[in-house]
């Protein structure tokens, strides 16, 4: 279990018009990198937001992290070179991917407290960004989402500052397994029980899984 993370880039950017399916539609997902030092704080990153606050953003899902080993799978799908950012991350690591990262895990980041909370959803927005209609569909079916963090306490951060493991929730799970059970293997009732049981979990996906075990019962 690596204890340091490194962290190769932070990105930030606000809501602009994005075109998708002949009409305009706001979206804070064009993120360019930044070298300057940030305030981050319950919600966001200086100099970030986002455009849709019901289904991105909020206290569960403040800072969007992506994996810098999956860069070279999409760019040899796509035959092009891409700039951090490139799937609206704020953080790309080194170092962390999905098979690595466990809900409740807890970092310092520079000044800053962090802990992972959900996987990230792939939306029409990061289709509409590359033009790949498919893509969200796609970043499912690998596994390479990325997650977010929340905020447990505010501070200055960098990306000179590598992500210090603080404390892993002693149930393990990672972002791969909770994937696996969202998108795949839907009618888990066990498994959607040991997920709820995860203290990290966030509300939102808390609530996905109570919906669908309803439904089983």
């Amino acid at each position: 279990m690596r204890t340091k993370i490194e962290i190769v880039s932070v990105n930030v950017g606000r809501p602009a018009p994005l075109a998708y399916q002949n009409k305009i539609v706001p979206s804070g997902i064009g993120k360019t990198p930044v070298s300057v030092p940030l305030q981050l704080s319950l919600l966001n990153l200086d100099g970030d937001e986002q455009a849709d606050l019901v289904h991105h953003g909020g206290r569960d899902k403040a800072v969007c992290v992506y994996c810098v080993e999956h860069y070279p799978y999409w760019e040899s799908l796509t035959g092009t070179t891409l700039s951090f950012g490139a799937f609206g991350e704020n953080v790309t690591v080194d170092g962390l991917t999905e098979l690595e990262a466990y809900i409740g895990d807890t970092f310092q980041w520079g000044d800053a407290i962090v802990q992972i909370s959900q996987p990230r959803q792939p939306c029409f927005k990061l289709a509409a960004k590359h033009g790949w209609p498919e893509l969200p569909k796609q970043v499912e079916k690998t596994g390479y989402t990325g997650y977010y963090f929340r905020v447990l306490e505010e501070g200055r951060v960098s990306a000179d500052s590598s992500l210090q493991l603080l404390e892993r929730d002693p149930q393990a799970v990672t972002i791969d397994y909770a994937n696996r059970i969202m998108y795949r293997d839907q009618t888990n009732a066990a498994a959607m029980e040991r997920l709820l049981q995860l203290p990290a979990l966030s509300a939102s996906w808390q609530a996905t899984f109570r919906k669908r075990l309803a439904k089983l019962n």
